[in-house]
Formats: structure tokens, sequence, C-alpha cells
């Protein structure tokens, strides 16, 4: 008897901000169970190029790498339309491209607000729009990449927060407006993986410990949540699944 098929094969799948991090441990998973992987990257060419190359290797023409600003609206609506002409379709949007960094009240400028709701909320929305006619056509799914802090705010990052908590409104407002036809869903990762530029080890002890796991957990995990979304939930659409070890439930050290 021949193995069943991977459960996504031959779906298209676009990621944004797929070349580092959570990204390409997320395009990984779902080239693993049999999509074809379309890597969105800004500035980080070289790493797309070398997840694109291992992911071609193992199963030939089944990625391709897309470079575009989503500060730029021209550049960003055209995306699937690329990605469409390149893998012939498009299934899966995951929206996960994000900036962050702290922006204390009393010193954010207006250019920190525009480039922190840009990326974290107008580019999920208007990628989204420019998505839709085929996500439609084809029973799609729109995925996106929230935070634990758009639902508890964490000190000194308010623009992140409101943002991230923007997201996962817009999710709510989408999956109702474009049902049934598409679902839309987001996962909201707490501590997964730490900022690139460092947390200080007491910190990060401080925050373990005030999850209910009493543990970090990985991109892994975010990755099989998207997985799960995307294979084992075709009746789930307007949800925000937070994979955070209860750190949203786990209050303080005890």
């Amino acid at each position: 008897m021949p193995a069943a098929a991977p459960p996504l094969k031959d779906k298209v799948v676009l990621i944004t901000g797929a070349a580092r991090r959570i990204g390409a441990v997320i395009a990984q998973a779902f080239h693993a169970e049999g999509a074809k992987v379309a890597v969105h990257y800004h500035r980080s060419a070289a790493e797309a190029g070398r997840l694109v190359a291992a992911m071609n290797t193992e199963r030939p023409a089944s990625a391709a790498a897309f470079g575009a600003d989503l500060a730029d609206l021209a550049a960003l609506e055209a995306l699937p339309s690329s990605v469409i002409a390149t893998l012939g379709a498009l299934d899966v949007l995951v929206n996960n491209a994000s900036t962050f960094y702290p922006t204390p009240v009393g010193k954010i400028t207006p250019a920190q607000f525009e480039d922190l709701i840009g990326t974290n909320l107008r580019a999920p929305l208007f990628l989204s729009q420019a998505a839709a006619p085929e996500l439609r056509r084809r029973n799609g799914l729109i995925l996106n990449i929230a935070d634990i802090h758009a639902l508890r705010p964490l000190g000194r990052h308010a623009v992140y927060c409101a943002a991230k908590a923007a997201l996962v409104m817009l999710t709510q407002s989408l999956a109702r407006e474009l049902g049934p036809d598409i679902r839309v869903n987001a996962i909201a990762p707490g501590p997964v993986m730490w900022p690139e530029n460092g947390v200080d080890e007491d910190l990060r002890r401080r925050i373990v410990a005030r999850t209910a796991l009493k543990r970090s957990g990985s991109p892994d995990d975010v990755a099989r949540a998207a997985i799960f979304f995307a294979t084992d939930a075709p009746f789930v659409t307007g949800q925000v699944l937070a994979v955070d070890g209860g750190r949203l439930i786990g209050g303080e050290d005890r």
C-alpha cells in the first residue's frame, strides 16, 4: 500500500520574514509537510538564499525567495502575484514579519510609531487584502503571528503592544469578513525566542518563572501551531492561540 501523501502536498505557503529566526522554522515546517514555500525577506537575502537552496535540494522546485520592503505598499501588494506567477498558486499566508524595540513613553518618535505600526499592522492588512482573491478561490488560510503582549502589556513597548493588539482585532475582523471562503487565525507566542539584542539573564529567569510550565519554549512550538491551523483545524477561524507555556496565566513567582 503506497504511503499517504503529506497533508500539505503542493499547497503554496507565503511566509513573511521567513529568512531567519521563527519565520525560517515555520518555513521549514511547512516544507516538511509537503508544501511549496515562498520565503519573503527584506534585508536577509543571503539567509533566504541558503534556506531556499536547502529546500530545493531536498525537493526540487519546491521553494523560492521573494525580496520586498513591506513598508512599500506597491511592493507589498505585488508580492502575492509574484508568488502565484512563480509557484502556481497561494493557499496560506503567514504574516510573520515583525519589528520589535522599546519605545518608552515620553521618548516615542513619529518615525518609531510609523515603523512599528507599519510592520506589525499595516503590512499584514494590505498583504492579506492583496492575497484575498487567490486565497478565496482556493479556500485558503491567513495566519497572523501576534504576541502575548497583544494581550498583556510589556513595559517600555507601548507602540509594539498596541500594534500587536490591533493585529489580534484585525485577525478577528478579517475572519468575519472573509469567511466562509478564507479562515483567519493568529498565534501569540510567549517566551520562545529571546530578542537578538539580548535579555538580561536575571530577567530571563524571572520571565520563565512566571510561566505555568516553568520553562522556555522554542520556535518549533510556534511552527507546530501553524501546521495545526493549516492541517487540523478546518472549522476554526477568528481564534488566537497563545503558545506561551502559560505565561498569560502564570502570574508571579511562587
